[in-house]
């Protein structure tokens, strides 16, 4: 680039320094690696078991992970990170918002937008305007459209856009296709057909019914759904609403040749032919890399979401290995508030034989083993990209936009607000070793709000300027460097399976409750009506938990409703209660442009300090002998 300057030699040399600052600053702009996996498991790495109980293996058993355990001892691994909705659409958009769930307006699947006075940009936004090329390749699901764009029209929060559904399999790139895989609940509630279509890898197509919305399958339907089931060993989960998902079975397609390969694929061409022109797989023509800026890409895998169907060279190498079920007793449900126990019912495993049981852990443990191999690929081609064009480069690695349950509290899925629902992982690297010590590992806790100032901040972009105010996360860098006080409680909320609830988590307990009472999304005019109602309905209606993690670890006994616990449970009511209903929850009518409505009668409640009166923890001691008189709820 050449600059030509016309004016007097003061004024030249003025601003000759100022464009030299201009073209310091981009140089010094890292190229900026996102990766997001999907219902991933922190436990299904070597390096996080290593680092959290001393074994390489899961408290399940055997897993493998060199590739991520080798990003690991590049930089930082947090071991206590938390998701902020246990489900992907709004967890997403709370990770490229960077804002809570109660302060975006998205609690589950709704299709949010821009046109919002409360509305501000999002991080792909933010690194645009701060000079950079931005590319979001593979999964997606953010469900935010940016300002000014037409609500069907192409999406544009990113420079670049590949999905795996709308790209790659609708244009019959990947293995096994569901349409409505969620089976019956697409059939009966949706009213329409649910499909699946079977890619062979010599390019043979099968497609079969899963389920009629207006009858069952007849014989020659239900013959060709079982013939594929039988061919790839498929295992359906068994509850009504999810008998569609497949929880275990081999991929038709060999390594390398799967959906989330292909991601990385598209990935790793649009690094190869950088500043040039060149075909997508399925043959549309696209612009590669703009080498002249620096480059933030989030890359979304599929895996090891269902269907959980990894290689077949994978799932041999777990096919004979020993693993421990988690233990679950029906009994732990008498304990459950209502609304929990629906998420029980969404995903139960009980119906489950011990050997289905068994082959569910051992090909999810083997599909994130096929994703590591994938990451591993893409970081490989990242870096040497970035080496090509001369910049440093930041890799984040979130280990799952949530967790997933392999039978613990009974279930196989995410949704709930316990720790195998919202706990995970996450890596951070640097070429700058200074930011992010190589080997480190930070066990405080941190939230998926943070990934957003993170990125940003290593961009160049200074969000401690009020107009970065609207985040509610920390940059990763600042909280190694103990820049900023350690948070002393996790928030989140969501509204699907069984209606709003929202959670928070300390060192020593995990809390969470119903926030309304109806599950339907934002409707003008009932936008924060009654929103007090959680802090003031009798304690049974908002449906408390609380789970004593000194003495309960695995979360299997609700204590809200002890005498033991009881004043404590209703000291965390108000407490959440009061951030998640009364400090900045926004509540939105996203059919139309600007409808929403502002709740801040406890502004100031999030301050991250969890301050609990004496006395009012009862000992650990205490859990072994509760009680729980009649008429507790009514008071």
């Amino acid at each position: 680039m050449v600059y030509v300057l016309a004016c007097n030699p003061t004024a030249c040399i003025v601003a000759l320094v100022a464009l030299l600052s201009i073209g310091s600053t981009q140089a010094s702009q890292p190229n900026i690696l996102w990766i997001v996996t999907d219902d991933h498991r922190a436990d299904s790495v070597e390096a996080y078991n290593r680092a959290t109980t001393g074994k390489s293996e899961s408290p399940l058993g055997y897993v493998s992970s060199p590739n991520i355990d080798a990003l690991a001892s590049e930089g930082v691994l947090f071991t206590r990170a938390f998701c902020n909705s246990p489900a992907c659409g709004p967890s997403r958009a709370s990770m490229i918002t960077g804002r809570y769930p109660f302060r975006n307006g998205k609690y589950g699947w709704e299709q949010t937008h821009q046109e919002a006075d409360f509305a501000r940009p999002t991080v792909p936004q933010v690194m645009r305007d701060a000079g950079y090329h931005t590319a979001i390749i593979g999964k997606r699901h953010l469900g935010v459209t940016p300002r000014g764009s037409s609500r069907r029209g192409t999406p544009t929060l990113f420079d670049f856009e590949i999905d795996y559904e709308s790209d790659l399999e609708r244009n019959g790139i990947g293995d096994l296709v569901s349409t409505g895989a969620y089976g019956l609940v697409d059939a009966i509630l949706l009213r329409k057909d649910a499909t699946e279509t079977v890619h062979y890898p010599d390019g043979r197509v099968k497609r079969y019914t899963l389920s009629r919305a207006d009858r069952l399958l007849n014989a020659k339907e239900h013959n060709a759904k079982r013939a594929v089931e039988e061919e790839f060993d498929i295992l359906r989960a068994y509850t009504m609403v999810n008998t569609g998902l497949i929880l275990g079975g081999v991929n038709p397609k060999p390594a390398g040749e799967t959906v989330d390969a292909y991601i990385v694929k598209e990935f790793q061409n649009h690094l190869q032919h950088a500043g040039e022109r060149y075909k997508t797989l399925w043959s549309k023509e696209v612009e590669g890399a703009d080498t002249d800026k620096p480059l933030f890409v989030n890359l979304g895998f599929h895996l090891p979401h269902t269907p959980v169907l990894p290689p077949q060279s994978f799932r041999e190498r777990f096919r004979e290995r020993s693993y421990r079920l988690p233990e679950f007793d029906a009994d732990e449900l008498a304990a459950l508030p209502s609304q929990l126990v629906e998420a029980y019912l969404e995903s139960k495993t009980d119906r489950m034989r011990p050997a289905e049981k068994l082959q569910a852990i051992r090909d999810y443990y083997a599909f994130a083993a096929y994703g590591d191999s994938l990451i591993g690929q893409a970081v490989d081609a990242f870096k040497r990209y970035s080496e090509r064009t001369g910049r440093g480069y930041l890799i984040v690695l979130t280990i799952g936009d949530h967790g997933w349950h392999l039978g613990e509290q009974g279930v196989m899925a995410k949704f709930g607000p316990w720790r195998q629902s919202v706990s995970g992982a996450a890596i951070v690297v640097s070429s700058d070793v200074q930011r992010f010590p190589p080997g480190s590992v930070h066990d405080g806790m941190v939230e998926y709000v943070d990934f957003f100032p993170t990125v940003a901040a290593a961009g160049g972009v200074d969000v401690s300027l009020p107009d970065f105010d609207y985040l509610d996360g920390d940059d990763l860098a600042q909280v190694v460097e103990g820049q900023v006080p350690e948070r002393e409680y996790i928030l989140g909320e969501m509204n699907l399976v069984c209606g709003h609830r929202a959670y928070l988590r300390t060192d020593d307990f995990a809390f969470s409750m119903r926030t309304r009472d109806r599950r339907t999304v934002g409707q003008a005019p009932l936008l924060n009506d009654d929103v007090r109602w959680a802090l003031t309905c009798k304690p049974r209606d908002a449906d408390l938990a609380l789970y004593d993690l000194r003495a309960d670890p695995l979360e299997r006994r609700n204590v809200a409703y002890t005498v033991e616990y009881h004043d404590l449970a209703l000291w965390f009511r108000e407490k959440l209660g009061n951030i998640v209903l009364g400090d900045g929850r926004i509540e939105c009518d996203w059919s139309l442009p600007n409808s929403y409505s502002l709740s801040n009668f406890a502004g100031g409640a999030d301050d991250k300090r969890i301050s609990i009166p004496d006395g009012m923890i009862p000992p650990a001691s205490a859990y072994g002998q509760l009680s729980a008189p009649p008429g507790i709820g009514a008071k």
